[in-house]
């Protein structure tokens, strides 16, 4: 029989950790990171102060932490969606522009807090390059496969035109996380850089399927 009273079965490191993480999100939807002390994070997971940096060393760490996790979010949801560009071009883009979108706009307080890092702590800004990298690496593959099947026309270069998509969806999308002046609506952001992501890699937008 199992005993019931005031104990409480004890946390796993991974629990507390991810408690921290929960805390921290939470926290960052109301006030800025420097407004956020180490007590409350740690209050919010359950846990002491000094149990706290057995996890996270500060709360850049926590930051980073979160970023990751909104990264792998992306591109794992990304990663599981059909990639047929070969017979649904339009569709195959506007999805994946689309998932950034929803991941980003669902985590926008790490988004924010991240972007707002990224110029002071060289480990995010380092993770939000390494990311861009892969995103700009996947797409110009992508427009290299529809050049050579002679689905989009030559001119600009592949490279050169993924990096500068993608740059256009970061500023873009940091823009309306951030609720800036002047940014594109949110509920129009996904139709207006689909349209000109179409538009750039195919020149028209009702490319043909070859």
């Amino acid at each position: 029989m199992v005993q019931r009273g005031r104990r409480t079965e004890r946390v796993s490191g991974d629990e507390r950790q991810d408690a921290i993480l929960v805390t921290a999100e939470a926290l960052l939807g109301e006030r800025a990171l420097d407004d956020i002390s180490i007590e409350e994070l740690a209050k919010g997971a359950g846990i002491s102060r000094p149990t706290f940096y057995f996890y996270f060393s500060s709360k850049d760490e926590v930051l980073l932490a979160l970023l990751d996790r909104v990264i792998d979010q992306v591109e794992r949801q990304v990663g599981a969606l059909p990639r047929n560009f070969e017979s649904d071009p339009v569709g195959a883009w506007t999805r994946s522009i689309g998932m950034f979108i929803d991941v980003f706009v669902a985590h926008r307080a790490v988004a924010t807090a991240a972007i707002a890092a990224r110029g002071r702590n060289a480990e995010v800004r380092a993770l939000w390059s390494r990311s861009m990298q892969s995103w700009a690496d996947f797409t110009t593959g992508v427009i290299q496969s529809e050049q050579s099947r002679g689905a989009a026309p030559g001119g600009i270069d592949a490279h050169d035109l993924a990096v500068g998509l993608n740059l256009m969806n970061e500023r873009v999308i940091t823009a309306v996380l951030n609720r800036e002046s002047p940014t594109v609506a949110e509920s129009r952001a996904l139709d207006v850089l689909s349209t000109i992501w179409i538009r750039s890699i195919y020149g028209s937008d009702h490319p043909e399927i070859p």
